[in-house]
């Protein structure tokens, strides 16, 4: 069994042996990796995590607890990642971890993905679903999502709040049960209302918040305690300007901080609910991106002390006692971004991740009685710093004047200059690169391409206006955004210009196919994973789900002119080789898509190979399809674009 190295008092020196390898193994990128979901126990005395492990009779993932006193580990729960996918772990109290995970299913013939949320007792040695089996006969049906959960109650160990539909006269809507711990039992605390599908609760675990949407129009309503008297605090259209999203409450239950837009770019602030003006006062903001996340809270101290901003991971302390341990942190780890991502409920035992331009990933258990602090799983322990390639952040210039931000890895100790090249945009599109680490530009460096990565307009994190400027832009200014760039690095010399191939996934995926649609002389071929191939089935499809006018709202519905912005539609403009990818159980991109295009392609003769993953879903979820995806592009990259 491969398992993670838990690195209690050693350091990294194993990994030089390996340091000096050029080349390393495909497995190395393409496995998932060593340890997910690292989470410490309220006490702080134990952590589980999401180990990958390959045996003769499992190539998956298994649940580990680590007892921090014994150093003993137990491993109760195992997967190979396609009857299910575990999607995280948290601990409900210091004897039970509770395990979310998906698979997929089709209802009334529409695709879906289903979630359940799984409880493992270590006093009983005994997992289950956090409901039991009677509680259903008093559901109208059985929902699809049971795993969200609204509270954890802290001062009931033995229950937590979720919000669920099915039950009662508004049945399709989301209530709020407390669920039992131990005997999986319910209890409805909030009654569903129209519309309304998500609730939140303040610190004192009452229901307060209601966030209500029909199709495209948003309400955020409050009440004083559960079933109470609504009221509406703000409304606003889906991805406009005057959005107000909760984020969460305060110790008092009067001060509810909030996501919105300041000077064009989100911030967070708080709001006094007993004022009748609802000011905002602002708490937090870039001056340069959005700032999104979740707020930290201190259970010991009893307020909110700072934000995780989801900008490079940065976590902002506004508590001097926080600010304090976290430069003490960052002057052992100097040469590392350190995040303290959880502390035990008395605060003298935490954990911190630790990651950086060319670091995988670290986790670290620190104690602050002990002033101790060691290393206890790497996240991708095949991929030591030493042969990794720096990402570095470039600008350029559109044909239509707009700065785009945008990172470019060239392989390790390799001049930047007439380069085999991936042109790799992400996927989403409200979604964006950085130069975190990122383990397919590092393969394709390690392999000896450079890749560029840039944030076309469209992406998420420079404001509302460079978001907005992607709506119903899809093979548009979003796609010359990415042309200009392959076009910049050539330019500059960094790029070969007879060995430049675009690649990507979902959304990148479609950019992907557009490129050598629209650009056929640009790229020398094209790989596209689970990309979207064609705009007006992928909008269409959208009917059978709650937010097919969301959709349309972002990608347009005149059915004619997307499917004019469609690779399928111009698949006789396509000249270079093309490789297809995707999986069967895709509840994103229907694998429809790629079998269509392929079939387009090749009844029109072109260089087109098809790869299917069988039950293989949009994320790569499984380690063998990782591994079958990542050996069939570097094979196609090589006989293509390859390095000499």
């Amino acid at each position: 069994m491969k398992r993670i190295l838990w690195l209690l008092a050693i350091t990294f020196t194993h990994l030089s042996n390996i340091a000096l390898a050029a080349s390393l193994p495909v497995e190395a990128f393409a496995n998932l990796p060593d340890v997910r979901f690292v989470t410490l126990s309220p006490d702080g005395t134990k952590v589980a995590s999401l180990i990958r492990v390959s045996t003769p009779t499992l190539d998956g993932q298994m649940l580990s607890i680590r007892d921090i006193k014994t150093n003993k580990d137990i491993f109760p729960v195992q997967t190979d990642n396609q009857k299910f996918v575990i999607l995280s772990l948290t601990w409900a109290n210091n004897d039970i971890v509770l395990i979310k995970a998906k698979y997929p299913a089709i209802r009334r013939g529409v695709p879906t993905t289903e979630t359940r949320l799984m409880k493992y007792s270590l006093s009983d040695d005994k997992i289950s679903s956090v409901f039991s089996k009677r509680i259903f006969s008093r559901f109208q049906f059985v929902p699809q999502i049971q795993s969200s959960i609204v509270d954890y109650l802290e001062n009931d160990p033995d229950h937590i709040l979720m919000q669920i539909s099915g039950l009662g006269s508004k049945m399709q809507y989301e209530s709020v049960i407390k669920v039992s711990l131990k005997s999986g039992g319910i209890k409805i605390k909030q009654r569903a209302q129209k519309y309304i599908e998500n609730w939140l609760t303040d610190r004192q675990n009452q229901v307060r918040i209601g966030i209500y949407r029909d199709d495209t129009s948003y309400r955020i309503y409050e009440q004083q305690k559960a079933n109470g008297d609504l009221r509406l605090l703000w409304e606003f259209e889906a991805l406009g300007e005057n959005a107000i999203w909760p984020i969460g409450f305060d110790h008092d239950p009067n001060i509810l901080y909030v996501s919105a837009y300041h000077q064009g770019l989100k911030a967070i602030f708080k709001v006094n609910l007993t004022d009748p003006n609802l000011s905002k006062e602002l708490v937090f903001q870039n001056e340069n991106y959005d700032v999104e996340g979740q707020l930290i809270y201190s259970k010991l101290k009893q307020k909110v002390i700072g934000i995780d901003t989801n900008i490079e991971g940065e976590f902002l302390f506004w508590d001097q006692d926080y600010i304090k341990l976290n430069n003490g942190l960052n002057q052992v780890l100097p040469e590392s971004h350190n995040v303290i991502n959880q502390l035990s409920d008395d605060e003298r035992r935490y954990l911190v991740y630790s990651t950086g331009l060319i670091e995988s990933g670290t986790y670290f258990y620190g104690d602050r009685d002990k002033r101790e602090l060691y290393p206890i799983a790497y996240r991708y322990s095949q991929l030591p710093p030493e042969v990794l390639s720096k990402p570095k952040k470039v600008n350029y210039t559109t044909r239509d004047g707009l700065a785009i931000e945008a990172f470019l890895t060239t392989p390790k100790d390799t001049e930047a200059k007439n380069l085999p090249t991936i042109i790799f945009p992400h996927g989403g599109p409200i979604s964006y690169d950085s130069t975190t680490f990122d383990y397919w530009a590092q393969f394709f460096a390690n392999r000896g391409y450079a890749v560029l990565q840039m944030n076309f307009r469209g992406s998420a994190g420079y404001g509302y206006q460079f978001m907005n400027s992607g709506l119903k832009n899809w093979g548009l200014e979003m796609q010359n955004d990415i042309e200009d760039g392959a076009h910049w690095l050539i330019e500059q010399d960094i790029t070969d210009p007879k060995r430049m191939c675009i690649v990507g996934a979902s959304y990148g995926g479609y950019a992907a196919l557009m490129g050598v649609a629209k650009t056929p002389d640009l790229y020398k071929c094209a790989i596209s994973i689970a990309g979207v191939t064609d705009l007006e089935s992928l909008v269409k499809s959208s009917r059978n789900y709650d937010n097919s006018k969301i959709v349309k709202k972002q990608i347009g519905d005149d059915y004619d002119d997307l499917y004019q912005r469609s690779p399928i539609s111009k698949a006789a403009s396509i000249k270079v080789p093309v490789l297809l990818i995707h999986g069967t159980k895709d509840r994103v991109v229907k694998v429809d898509h790629s079998e269509e295009m392929y079939d387009e392609l090749k009844g029109l003769n072109k260089p087109v190979k098809y790869v299917e993953l069988e039950h293989g879903d949009h994320f790569l979820s499984n380690n063998e399809h990782r591994l079958t995806t990542f050996v069939e592009i570097e094979r196609f990259l090589a006989t293509h674009i390859g390095v000499k």
